[in-house]
């Protein structure tokens, strides 16, 4: 996947946004305001996208050992977040979107009722 894809696939979610609220390198995508994925432009440039996705604690554990390219989170809560690096190609596209879509559903289940209800009727 390249960064195309993955924003293509991302941007695609209903309720989702992108910014870049930090600075021109670092590309988040939001649903319903709150983050389900951030990225750094750089990394891609240089031929080693990566991107922070959230996640269960427990399979964050579980997909860390599972998985060499898969880390805490970078500069992110290392208990709810993972970084998952691309250069190796351990991980497919298959695999980036089970997390991506893991991430997202985490966020939206976290949403209040109100949120929820929002996104439900975009």
């Amino acid at each position: 996947m390249n960064i195309e894809q993955l924003r293509n696939y991302c941007i695609a979610k209903k309720g989702v946004t992108e910014s870049f609220p930090f600075d021109e390198n670092v590309l988040v995508f939001k649903v319903m305001g709150k983050i389900f994925l951030l990225t750094g432009l750089n990394s891609w440039e240089q031929g080693k996208g990566t991107i922070n996705v959230k996640c269960n604690p427990e399979l964050a554990v579980e997909l860390r050992e599972q998985y060499e390219s898969v880390i805490p989170g970078f500069h992110m809560s290392k208990k709810h977040w993972n970084t998952v690096q691309f250069a190796s190609g351990e991980i497919t596209d298959d695999l980036i979107e089970e997390f991506i879509n893991h991430s997202y559903d985490l966020v939206v289940k976290g949403l209040t009722k109100k949120r929820r209800e929002e996104l439900a009727v975009l």
